[in-house]
């Protein structure tokens, strides 16, 4: 059975269990996903299933992008992703993996694109503490610090914490929990955060690390 499936995350939210407890959660519109391919050893050299999320019009792709939908007979779609899973025989083309292949109380690795800070200082960024407001401090008080460049090395050694672009990377949070899912609404509401602004584009996969 395939455990895997495109998202938008729609927002949190708290929802209460059956001993009265308040759990938060994220809720994610999950699918339904149309299967535009599936990859085998034989012929591509892995096993992998193409989903495609959110429908869109053929005047929005491109023709080697509309083409392959042409040829799996399948809606043109925004996204589309991959994902390597080792049974692929319950599928075929045309199908769609819609919310119901997870359930409640499933470990699942979520992965997101998070949000966008812009050009940010070392203290915003990399959390750093800022100088002292006392006097023979400053005229800067939020200045990165010493470079501890000398003689030798002469130079500022890679991955050194500066001032850059912060946000708008690729983040997997792992094994979260499933608390609910809606498949009359697509939705599957995961505890806990996720990345990503509202809208945005999530995967939900089966975790890795869950025994």
């Amino acid at each position: 059975m395939v455990k895997a499936i495109i998202g938008r995350k729609v927002g949190m939210t708290q929802i209460f269990a059956q001993d009265g407890k308040v759990i938060p959660v994220t809720v994610v519109e999950a699918g339904p996903c149309p299967v535009v391919q599936i990859k085998t050893v034989e012929k591509d050299g892995y096993a992998a299933l193409k989903l495609g999320f959110i429908e869109a019009s053929e005047k929005e792709l491109n023709k080697p992008e509309l083409g392959q939908f042409k040829k799996a007979g399948v809606a043109p779609c925004k996204v589309l992703k991959e994902f390597r899973l080792d049974d692929l025989s319950s599928y075929k083309v045309g199908d769609a993996v819609s919310a119901d292949v997870f359930a409640a109380g499933d470990k699942v690795d979520v992965a997101g694109t998070t949000k966008g800070h812009g050009y940010t200082g070392v203290i915003k960024r990399w959390n750093q503490h800022r100088l002292k407001e006392t006097h023979g401090v400053g005229p800067v008080h939020r200045e990165p610090g010493s470079m501890g460049a000398n003689s030798s090395p002469s130079r500022v050694f890679k991955q050194k914490h500066l001032a850059g672009q912060y946000g708008v990377e690729n983040v997997t949070i792992q094994n979260l929990e499933v608390v609910k899912v809606d498949v009359a609404k697509n939705a599957i509401l995961v505890k806990g955060a996720i990345p990503g602004p509202k809208g945005s584009v999530v995967t939900i996969c089966d975790s890795v690390k869950a025994k």
